[in-house]
């Protein structure tokens, strides 16, 4: 199977770069997975679409500020830290530019030297293991220095940080949102409770991984990046207890599904887990736990609509992303939602 298999045109006027002022009016595609049918709706209109017994699954990571921009100690040069995943107390993981030159022992002030960092090592595709030095508590100084990581296709600045931020986000990690989770409202979920749908819980720590492009032509020779999640006991029985009682598991995007596919591996029951995944769902793929997925559109070519087009078939999907064009919804992470059902 070849990436280019998974390719669109996209007219870029399409990528939304910005939130609407209201989550939940966003557009919802609905796609049948069997037939292949397509309605056009709002977002606020998936209560319809969900029935009591049913389970929504969350994943309630929280993005931090991850980008911050400082210079080198010495030379003044301009520096960009992304800050990947925290290894140990005090040292991350991150992405440097420009990094070529960074070496072991290298040093960098951010803001008026309240935060500074000294390289360790490098890793994994030239990433750098680095050690943070401040006074205070890094997250608050993190707050104050750091910027949210946008994409690299959204270009406009972002005014209000929690927009990128789902209304349950709860545990800080992510370097990305979870974007399909953006379009619920509290109001909203409390009415999708009192139809009686079940929510739960789960966490992944989004990487920069997610937006990383396959580089190679057969798919399968494509190396998925690794995420952090957590799936609590509470989470992995609610699920056990839905499908035992046969309402559907309805994850709210590819990291829930991963995190949920990876549980799922080995069959039902789940168990509450801990780890790291690198889980690669493509077409010929069998899904054991969800049943239902909530989306958004993604990029052409990318692990993400493979992911998808594994639930709906790939000629569903990419009749659904034409109609979508032809539509003129708005793409990725600030753009509107897709239910496959």
């Amino acid at each position: 199977m070849k990436k280019s298999d998974f390719y669109y045109e996209l007219p870029e006027e399409l990528i939304a770069q910005e939130p609407l002022k209201n989550r939940s009016s966003s557009r919802l595609m609905i796609l049948d997975k069997t037939s292949g049918s397509i309605e056009n709706k709002r977002f606020y209109d998936i209560i319809d679409y969900l029935d009591s017994g049913d389970t929504l699954i969350l994943n309630d990571t929280k993005v931090i500020p991850a980008r911050l921009y400082g210079v080198k100690e010495g030379t003044g040069g301009a520096i960009e830290f992304l800050l990947l995943h925290k290894r140990s107390l005090d040292i991350w993981e991150v992405i440097l530019k420009p990094g070529r030159r960074a070496k072991a022992g290298a040093r960098f002030v951010f803001g008026n030297g309240e935060l500074r960092a000294e390289i360790l090592d490098i890793v994994n595709d030239g990433n750098r293991l680095v050690r943070f030095e401040y006074e205070g508590v890094f997250e608050e100084v993190l707050d104050r220095l750091g910027e949210m990581p946008l994409p690299h296709y959204i270009t406009k600045k972002l005014e209000d940080k929690d927009r990128y931020q789902t209304v349950y986000a709860k545990n800080s990690g992510s370097a990305a949102a979870p974007t399909a989770g953006l379009h619920f409202t509290p109001e909203l979920l409390k009415r999708i409770e009192e139809k009686g749908v079940n929510i739960g819980y789960l966490t992944l720590h989004v990487g920069l991984g997610t937006f990383r492009p396959v580089k190679a032509d057969d798919i399968l020779d494509h190396k998925m990046h690794s995420e952090f999640y957590v799936l609590p006991d509470e989470t992995a029985e609610l699920v056990n207890k839905t499908k035992e009682n046969g309402g559907r598991i309805v994850a709210v995007g590819t990291t829930a599904t991963r995190v949920l596919e990876t549980a799922g591996m080995n069959g039902l029951p789940l168990k509450g887990m801990t780890g790291w995944t690198d889980i690669f769902i493509y077409p010929g793929k069998e899904f054991h736990v969800i049943d239902a997925l909530i989306t958004n559109f993604h990029l052409p070519e990318s692990t993400l609509i493979m992911l998808v087009s594994a639930l709906a078939g790939r000629e569903n999907v990419l009749n659904a992303y034409a109609e979508a064009v032809r539509e003129k919804y708005r793409f990725f992470s600030f753009g509107d939602a897709m239910y496959i059902r």
